[in-house]
């Protein structure tokens, strides 16, 4: 049989069968010329695709051919799946998060030293054209570079898919009524986990409307040329450099402070060392920082943070001298320079002699102190952070696409009410106060009302401020600070009028938050002096009347028996009801004599 013959038997599309002629099969020997055939009958790929084929269908059963096909054809549907999977962000409407793993960007953008590749970012001469000398720093840096990669690397929460925000279902309730809290309280709020958050973080910053580079104002020879101009630290802007800082445009150069030096912190006022300046550059990603001036308050400690925040994000704060001095006679500050979570920085040479206008430097100028980063969270000595710092950004930052967050006052709406009540309480002299509501008045200052909506409020409770570090929101804060520089350190003042000067020249406003809120994820503790107060004061009278009034049957003086025994008695007749008379008796209560009718 010829081998056209044999190819003539076969059914088409198998080669494991062949047609049955005359109850017979064809002889093996005919099968060969076909193959052959099929070698030589077409073009040289397709026929040895062809050939190789068909000697896997001899060498296999039709069971093992089947369960091949198979495997085949769930390979092919898998890489269908996952490419459908990867694309399908792209494809994904606004508003609808859907993430498969995290990006380089990410996995770089947490980890401050590190890229994915184990390339460290901060190399030691980005310091030298800035006059540092981190030769000592950089090789002690690069000891450690292992440790630090593998650690990040073990920390790094699994990846996640979202199809939908976890919390779109949410509905705000405010605090419960408790008869016996009648003051501020928190209330509920709906965070993300940690791994959601970081899904959920942008890939790109935030646009900067019309403003693309900011720069700072540095000068040697600075002489103050009008009254109430502000210090030597700030530049002493003028009204007329004042009114010019809000013509915002493409391009800037604007008073911020550390006006003495090119390295802010470097023989500038508010001085810190070189190895605490390296460290403080290195931070990339978020920074979360806090102040102690003046040993006004006891640090505290955050809770509940993540092991993979603990070594991602930064935590910073900054002390002076003083305060420092107080802590080593308490706490055990190692050669790491850190208590707890907290990286402590000495400060020297402090601009100011007041506590609380020093503590504006760090809280308003933090993009100076952390020229690489990208998010900061700012909490004041007085608060313990028990929230997660990349939940805190997802909920106030990311979640609704601003780049300035704080809360507002939880009973004032008002600047002219917040004033009176700056003077009533004593937080600084009522004719510098005075002074600065006067010169806002004149500039246009008027009453909060609901014409202003959607704001919702001109007085901060500026305790905690979430920002994103881009040229518009640098901006504001380096404004808002030449305020406080040149009237009264109450930044809560001077905040609206900051905030409506740029918003009516560009796009742009500082988003305001529920006070609930704001006490949800911090902790409000006493000042120190008021803490210690507390501690010396006597408990209150109410809890030492129990044990006045207990007998002692240890020991008993002459004269105190009988009048132990008669007490009990005149309180017993004293509450039968149907006594028309009057009991007198004398009641000892701390000390003091009241009489009972």
């Amino acid at each position: 049989m010829s081998g056209g013959a044999s190819l003539g038997l076969r059914s088409s599309g198998s080669y494991g069968s062949l047609q049955q002629s005359n109850g017979q099969s064809p002889p093996l020997a005919a099968r060969k010329p076909g193959k052959m055939s099929l070698g030589g009958g077409g073009v040289g790929g397709r026929g040895g695709e062809r050939l190789l084929f068909a000697r896997i269908c001899k060498l296999t059963s039709r069971r093992r051919r089947m369960l091949l096909l198979l495997l085949v054809a769930a390979a092919v549907v898998f890489c269908f799946l996952f490419s459908s999977l990867v694309s399908k962000d792209e494809d994904a409407p606004p508003g609808i998060e859907t993430i498969l793993g995290f990006s380089d960007h990410v996995r770089s953008f947490v980890n401050p030293v590190w890229t994915s590749s184990g390339r460290s970012i901060i190399q030691g001469g980005s310091f030298s054209g800035n006059g540092l000398n981190t030769a000592s720093q950089t090789e002690k840096h690069s000891g450690s570079s292992h440790e630090k990669l593998q650690g990040l690397l073990r920390s790094f929460p699994p990846a996640v898919v979202l199809e939908h925000h976890p919390c779109e279902n949410f509905s705000f309730s405010p605090p419960p009524i408790d008869k016996k809290r009648t003051g501020p309280r928190p209330c509920t709020v709906c965070y993300v986990p940690v791994e959601q958050a970081l899904a959920l973080m942008p890939d790109a910053p935030s646009p900067s409307p019309v403003l693309r580079s900011l720069n700072y104002l540095f000068e040697d020879n600075l002489i103050s040329k009008e009254s109430n101009s502000g210090s030597l630290f700030g530049g002493y802007p003028s009204l007329e450099e004042r009114d010019k800082s809000y013509n915002i445009k493409d391009s800037m150069t604007v008073h911020c402070g550390f006006v003495r030096g090119k390295i802010p912190g470097i023989n500038t006022g508010f001085d810190i060392d070189e190895a605490d300046l390296f460290e403080m550059w290195q931070c990339r990603g978020i920074v979360v920082a806090s102040a102690i001036f003046g040993n006004y308050d006891i640090m505290q400690q955050p809770e509940n943070i993540s092991t993979f925040s603990k070594d991602t994000v930064c935590f910073f704060m900054f002390l002076d001298e003083e305060t420092e001095a107080a802590m080593k006679n308490t706490t055990t500050i190692d050669n790491t320079k850190r208590i707890g979570l907290w990286r402590v920085v000495v400060v020297h040479n402090l601009p100011y002699s007041d506590a609380r206008r020093n503590g504006k430097v760090p809280k308003l100028l933090l993009h100076r102190l952390f020229p690489n980063v990208r998010y900061s969270l700012w909490i004041d000595g007085k608060l313990k952070l028990v929230r997660d710092p990349y939940q805190l950004l997802e909920r106030f930052l990311w979640r609704k696409n601003v780049s300035f967050a704080i809360s507002r006052h939880y009973r004032r709406f008002d600047v002219f009410e917040e004033a009176e009540a700056n003077k009533v309480g004593g937080k600084y002299d009522n004719a510098s106060i005075d002074y600065q509501i006067g010169f806002y008045k004149r500039e246009g200052l008027t009453h909060y009302s609901s014409a202003k909506l959607p704001i919702t409020s001109d007085v901060p409770e500026g305790c905690v401020i979430m920002r994103e570090h881009i040229p518009i929101t640098n901006l504001f804060t380096c404004l808002w600070f030449n305020e406080v520089d040149r009237f009264t350190s109450r930044d809560q003042l001077s905040f609206s009028t900051v905030r409506d000067k740029i918003r009516t020249r560009v796009n742009w406003t500082a988003d305001m938050f529920l006070d609930c809120e704001r006490r949800n994820f911090v902790v409000q503790a006493y000042h120190r002096e008021l803490w210690e107060q507390i501690r010396r004061s006597p408990p209150p009278l109410v809890r030492q009347q129990p044990r006045k009034m207990l007998p002692d049957n240890t020991a008993k003086e002459p004269g105190k028996g009988p009048a132990t025994k008669r007490l009990p008695a005149k309180r017993t007749r004293d509450r039968k009801s149907g006594s028309k008379r009057a009991h007198r008796s004398k009641l000892v209560t701390g000390g003091k004599e009241f009489t009972q009718l």
